[in-house]
């Protein structure tokens, strides 16, 4: 297939991570999520373990709700006392999506992929959205968090990605003017939204693109 690149943002219980995986497997390509901080890790030299920090820490802090610190492109360099800060953690995972981007057909699974890769004429973004109620069924059979309020635990997970997304690129995570397709999958079901962005892409780029 000709190189494309798809990004996946995804409400929690959506499914969202599931159909990129299905993409992935049926495309013959790779699919990129936290794998990504691993690459980013090796890359920067940076140990992974603060790559996965970071997200924990995040999660907890009000600073998202105050500011915001747009991705623009530049690494801080080694040297700077910010060299192992929370943004420059994200422009080494943005430095590692944008050279996969530039190598290999993929699936890049959340990281504000769409946002990083923003103008790149080779790639289709991707929001997977489903009802509250869906949402909370998926999570439930799955056993997520067994023992907790999932409901709770289902709003706190999509507030912090919207929080996380809008702090690094300082637009909104749930916009639709953001994607290229945005995707009920409680409607299609999740090989229907695999169908339904192969048949994006086709149109797009030419039935041979895939």
């Amino acid at each position: 297939m000709d190189r494309v690149v798809i990004t996946i943002a995804r409400q929690y219980g959506s499914g969202g991570k599931t159909i990129g995986k299905m993409l992935a497997a049926d495309l013959g390509i790779k699919a990129y999520s936290r794998e990504i901080l691993k690459l980013a890790s090796e890359d920067s030299g940076i140990n992974e373990r603060l790559f996965n920090q970071v997200d924990e820490k995040l999660k907890s802090t009000s600073l998202f709700g105050i500011m915001k610190r747009a991705y623009k492109g530049e690494l801080i360099p080694p040297e700077s006392e910010d060299f192992t800060s929370n943004q420059n953690l994200f422009n080494y995972q943005a430095k590692v999506i944008k050279e996969l981007a530039e190598t290999e057909s993929c699936v890049i699974i959340g990281r504000c992929g769409d946002y990083v890769l923003k103008g790149n004429p080779r790639v289709v973004s991707v929001f997977v959205h489903a009802s509250p109620e869906y949402c909370l069924k998926q999570a439930i059979e799955r056993g997520a968090h067994a023992g907790k309020d999932v409901e709770k635990f289902i709003q706190r997970t999509d507030k912090y990605r919207a929080e996380y997304y809008h702090y690094y690129t300082g637009q909104e995570w749930n916009d639709a003017r953001n994607y290229d397709l945005c995707l009920n999958s409680e409607r299609l079901g999740f090989e229907g939204c695999v169908e339904a962005i192969k048949a994006y892409i086709k149109i797009r780029f030419g039935e041979n693109a895939i």
